[in-house]
């Protein structure tokens, strides 16, 4: 992989596209992993205005210890890059207090609080986007995006510009050691951290992101009988995620109104 090319590519792509947008940077949700502190290093790179924000909502504290040691780091190196800690645990606090459902009857309850997490995180992205001229700068990457929707949809989904979605998980681990980042981002394991007890990527998915990748890097050219044992496995988990985050992956289905009906 042509780490330092990929690296200048998109720190071109950010920049143009900032400066076309008339906006002054970027802001940036950093959580301790490694798609959220690749990603405010390289819009630092762009010389223009970087706001990371971190957000805790019932936040373990390894977490947070990662996001600002990250933070400090890319501040140290970048005069234009500035961090920023927004508490949203009382309003999490508020909201679940509010809608008070009932968990026993609502089974789906815990998921839907931990993509609220998520979803209140991109309010506030927003917030201090708009008040700052900055865009939302997304997070996700390939596998996640358009491999099995990994992801809260019009929460960490919700962004204006993306610019790993388009590099493996396992790549964007490789721009951490050619960014030369703190080593505790680029030996975190990867969480989504919007559960109370802790939960891996891995535990959620039941695969890790190299055997999904090779699964996605074969999507369409393969079908289940070329897959055998583990590979079986992992083909019959991305195949599940796959289809059920259509509605991530594709544009927003629109109901087309035959343009005869409209005289």
């Amino acid at each position: 992989m042509q780490t330092q090319k990929i690296i200048d590519r998109i720190v071109t792509w950010l920049k143009d596209y900032a400066e076309k947008a008339g906006v002054k940077g970027y802001v940036i949700g950093v959580s301790g992993g490694v798609d959220s502190a690749v990603v405010s290093t390289l819009c630092a790179m762009t010389g223009l205005e970087v706001l990371m924000l971190e957000m805790p909502i019932r936040q373990k504290a390894d977490q947070i210890d990662r996001a600002w040691e990250h933070m400090n780091d890319v501040c140290k190196r970048f005069s234009n890059a500035k961090a920023m800690r927004v508490d949203l645990t009382p309003a999490f606090e508020e909201l679940y207090k509010t809608f008070d459902v009932d968990e026993e009857k609502y089974p789906a309850e815990k998921l839907a609080f931990a993509n609220s997490r998520s979803r209140l995180r991109m309010l506030t992205l927003y917030y201090y986007g708009q008040i700052n001229s900055m865009l939302v700068c997304g997070t996700g990457n390939k596998v996640e995006d358009f491999g099995i929707g990994f992801y809260t949809k019009y929460g960490d989904g919700g962004v204006d510009v993306s610019p790993i979605a388009d590099l493996y998980k396992t790549e964007v681990y490789e721009l951490s050691r050619a960014l030369n980042l703190v080593n505790s981002v680029q030996n975190a394991i990867p969480t989504d951290g919007l559960w109370d007890a802790e939960r891996t990527d891995e535990q959620q998915i039941g695969a890790t992101y190299p055997e999904l990748e090779k699964i996605q890097k074969e999507w369409g050219a393969k079908t289940e009988k070329d897959y055998s044992g583990r590979d079986l496995e992992v083909f019959k988990i991305f195949s599940r995620m796959n289809r059920a985050a259509q509605h991530k992956i594709q544009p927003i289905p629109i109901c087309d109104i035959p343009e005869e009906w409209r005289s």
